[in-house]
């Protein structure tokens, strides 16, 4: 092989000396990477685009005319969501390491999909709750699934950026999101018990069609190399180098680095935990960290902003989308932008600081807001300001938590730390600000965001002694797979 030594065991050890990983971080930026990103990323594309429309009709499902849900109802059904999605990281991330990333990302799609469509189709309130439960489901496993097979493939100098920008594309699906309310929820045009059922069955054909893009998107040659499949790792890598020396005409230089690994086709709990809980303590606390602070953050926020608009600012229901998509333009620019500088400034410096930007401006945008100094106009563009910074907080955690740990345990990892944050501060979050919102207190709802506020400024000292320098490294060299010889 002119492009690279190779895999293969050693005579009598057990042993796999094997050169893929180096091979896959050496790879140019080609049309093979463009695909990946938009095979897995589109995912998250349409859950903005559901998850705003769940925001933006929380004011309509109260009408009579839908199906009279009460506040509290509204909130306790995004706590539904995220009680799914929380269960659905931990069971289909163990799936993930075990039977492989491609396996289990088509599976949570159907699974995802499934919820969507179903959620079109709700009677009441229990079965809406019941339906974004299985919604939920779906999407913590693709959060699982999709954020290891990023890294896998990504080569180690693109790594950081790719990772922000594929997470932070929920972004642009929640612009689109809030744009298809003012439509889909103008009483004027459609009836309002089925402009917000048609939202959710758009949704759901178009995750479909993503089936058919992931075709294209292999298994991680990493993976099925520490589980004992080296030849179809070999069989992978080769054909993606072949395409990639077609599509550029050019010979790939030979790739430097040999790894050695004990392969097995699938590693115990007690090895998994042991490495997360003693080897890695300070990576964990560190991943807890920084997802409890993001997704306390975010579902403290989107999961209630109608409901704000119109409590506090008289906004009319279908008229929410006006101001949230500018504020989701700015969450999607912001991973855009500022994604390139997590690979060159570093994870640690940038991560850092976005979380304690974003903190200091939302401490200052909550005295303003209790102190009734905004308009719904400027209380967006304040919100534009800190999510532009905090979009890019928040998809630094999953590229944390996805990079740091060993391979064998990556889709774990994310899952466990997407669960325990999100179980500690998503779960809580809508069901608190919902409360907070219902009072109608200014103060009331600053208070809140202050606290949301002081968890950004603990992630951001905790990333600065904590973090990882892992910006141009392979993952190999971050943390050495479990599977490792010698």
């Amino acid at each position: 092989m002119a492009s690279g030594a190779g895999t293969a065991r050693v005579a009598g050890s057990g042993v796999v000396r094997t050169d893929v990983p180096a091979r896959m971080d050496r790879l140019p930026w080609s049309r093979f990477h463009l695909i990946l990103v938009i095979a897995l990323g589109v995912t998250w594309v349409l859950d903005g685009l559901e998850v705003t429309i769940v925001g933006a009709i929380g004011p309509v499902l109260q009408d009579k005319r839908a199906l009279g849900f009460t506040l509290q109802e509204i909130g306790a059904s995004a706590s539904f969501y995220v009680v799914g999605a929380v269960v659905g990281a931990l069971v289909f991330g163990w799936l993930t390491d075990r039977f492989g990333r491609r396996l289990v990302f088509y599976a949570t799609l159907l699974i995802y999909v499934g919820g969507v469509i179903a959620s079109a189709l709700a009677w009441d309130f229990w079965s809406f709750a019941l339906f974004r439960l299985v919604t939920g489901l779906g999407i913590g496993g693709e959060y699982a699934a999709i954020n290891s097979a990023i890294d896998e493939l990504i080569p180690a100098k693109y790594r950081g950026r790719v990772d922000l920008i594929v997470n932070g594309s929920f972004w642009l699906g929640a612009a689109v999101g809030a744009g298809a309310a003012l439509l889909l929820l103008d009483p004027n045009l459609l009836d309002p018990d089925f402009g917000w059922r048609l939202g959710f069955g758009i949704g759901g054909v178009l995750g479909l069609g993503i089936l058919f893009l992931r075709r294209h998107v292999p298994e991680s040659p990493r993976w099925l190399v520490t589980h004992g499949r080296e030849e179809e790792a070999e069989r992978t890598v080769a054909e993606i180098e072949r395409r990639i020396e077609a599509e550029t005409g050019q010979k790939l230089p030979k790739a430097e680095g040999i790894l050695e690994v004990h392969p097995k086709k699938s590693f115990g709990f007690g090895e998994i935990f042991a490495s997360m809980v003693h080897k890695h303590r300070g990576r964990s606390i560190l991943a807890l960290v920084l997802m409890v602070a993001q997704a306390f953050l975010f579902n403290a926020v989107f999961f209630t902003y109608g409901l704000v608009l119109a409590k506090f600012y008289g906004v009319p229901e279908n008229k929410a989308g006006i101001f949230l998509v500018p504020l989701a333009i700015g969450n999607f620019l912001g991973p855009l932008l500022l994604g390139h500088f997590f690979d060159t400034i570093g994870r640690r410096r940038m991560i850092a600081g976005t979380f304690a930007v974003s903190g200091l401006l939302l401490l200052a945008t909550a005295f303003a807001f209790g102190l009734d100094l905004f308009t719904a106009w400027t209380q967006t563009f304040a919100w534009i300001a800190i999510f532009f910074v905090a979009s890019a907080a928040a998809s630094s955690a999953y590229l944390t938590a996805s990079e740091i740990f060993p391979l064998e345990t990556r889709a774990l990892a994310i899952a466990v730390f997407y669960a325990l944050g999100t179980g500690a501060g998503g779960v809580m979050a809508p069901w608190l600000f919902t409360r907070l919102i219902e009072s109608g207190q200014h103060w009331a709802l600053a208070g809140g965001y202050v606290g949301a506020a002081a968890l950004l400024v603990i992630a951001a000292v905790t990333e600065w002694r904590l973090g990882v320098d892992a910006e141009g490294k392979s993952l190999e060299s971050i943390a050495d797979p479990l599977s490792k010889a010698g």
